[in-house]
């Protein structure tokens, strides 16, 4: 490794040298007049090429021949490792062996201090329920330590048992009575929805009911409107009709005989002074002119009055409506409101009573089949 570091410096030093060589004979050739072409130069192209290929394998084999010895060390640290291991197994293992059969535990002179068959050896420390050692200072008897444990300790087993099976008996009733109570409440709630339904289709058809009468009550006043109008028509074309006869059947219009009168009639008049009717009679006609325009302008004004208050009962009618629609908007989403907090609470109820349950099945589980399933988790 240290022998290659020189040898690579004067490597380089030689290729540096060479390729600065070849640069100055490659200038001279460019800036020589006589020598110089137009375009490149081919010849120090394929030059400079040819060098970076021969430095490239250079360096490729230079990075093969470290990579190699890099592999060399590595399978030679590979090597030691394994042999220190196998030096410290065997150190270890004949250590162990030694302290095996060299260093027993009985060549010890306090082995009878940690003889574990001490307490095997030694008397009993009671004999019977009554030994007269096991006095209350000895503290060698407690509260369920008599030799009768496991005559005492079956029939609480059998007892827990006994137990079980009437706690799985009860909660299979209580299983009954849960599903009993569910069927109930499904039950209940179908008819209430089917209520609701009901109450909800009854709504709608009083709505169309009521909608349908107001229709019918709009086209009907609409019908009498429109014939009110038809008559007013006709009674006015009869008026204008009737006025104009009067008129041209008149006195005035049809000068009438009558108006010029004789010196010896009543009323004399010279036909040829007649001026036409006195101021009294002008006055009159005028005065019946305003008249018939003042009841037409009447006629019209109430007319106008009557169909403004039409009108405004239409509108009113309408207004009305839709505010009853309104508010039966707001009550059926009031309704469908509670309706869904009251389900929400239900069923939140009926979780917390199947989450009590199913806590109650797992704390009147025995104590037998409990660690049965802690054994079976364990393992």
């Amino acid at each position: 490794m240290n022998g290659l570091g020189p040898q690579r410096e004067l490597e380089e030093a030689a290729a540096l040298e060479r390729r600065r060589r070849r640069e100055l004979q490659r200038r001279e050739r460019i800036f020589n007049p006589r020598i110089r072409t137009i375009g490149i130069d081919k010849d120090a192209l394929d030059t400079q090429v040819k060098e970076r290929k021969i430095q490239e394998a250079a360096e490729k084999a230079q990075h093969e021949r470290f990579a190699h010895d890099m592999k060399k060390n590595d399978k030679l640290m590979c090597l030691l490792e394994e042999r220190l291991k196998n030096e410290i197994k065997d150190m270890n293992k004949a250590l162990t062996e030694f302290h095996k059969n060299c260093q027993k535990p009985e060549t010890r002179r306090e082995f009878d201090l940690n003889d574990p068959q001490a307490l095997k050896k030694d008397r009993p420390a009671r004999v019977s329920d009554d030994d007269p050692r096991c006095t209350i200072s000895g503290m060698q008897k407690f509260m369920g330590e008599d030799l009768n444990y496991d005559q005492r300790m079956k029939f609480q087993k059998e007892q827990l048992r006994e137990w079980s099976l009437q706690q799985q008996k009860d909660w299979k009733n209580a299983l009954a009575d849960q599903k009993l109570a569910d069927d109930l409440y499904d039950k209940f709630r179908i008819e209430l929805d089917r209520k609701i339904l009901e109450e909800q289709r009854k709504e709608e058809e009083s709505r169309r009911v009521v909608c349908a009468a107001t229709k019918t009550f709009n086209r009907i006043q609409a019908a009498e409107l429109d014939h009110k109008n038809e008559l007013e028509k006709a009674q006015k074309i009869k008026d204008d009709m009737d006025e104009i006869t009067c008129l041209l059947q008149g006195d005035f219009l049809s000068e009438n005989p009558e108006q010029a009168i004789g010196p010896c009639s009543k009323h004399p008049v010279l036909v040829d002074r007649w001026k036409g009717m006195n101021q009294e009679q002008l006055m009159a006609i005028r005065q019946f002119q305003k008249e018939q325009a003042l009841e037409k302008q009447r006629a019209r004004e109430q007319e106008r009055r009557r169909d403004a208050e039409w009108d405004r009962q239409r509108v009113q009618a309408a207004r009305v409506q839709l505010l009853w629609e309104r508010h039966q908007q707001r009550q059926d989403l009031v309704q469908r409101q509670d309706l869904d907090v009251r389900n929400a609470e239900l069923s939140q109820e009926q979780k917390a009573k199947n989450i009590y349950l199913k806590e109650e099945e797992y704390s009147n589980i025995p104590t037998e089949e409990f660690y049965a399933q802690f054994n079976t988790t364990t393992r």
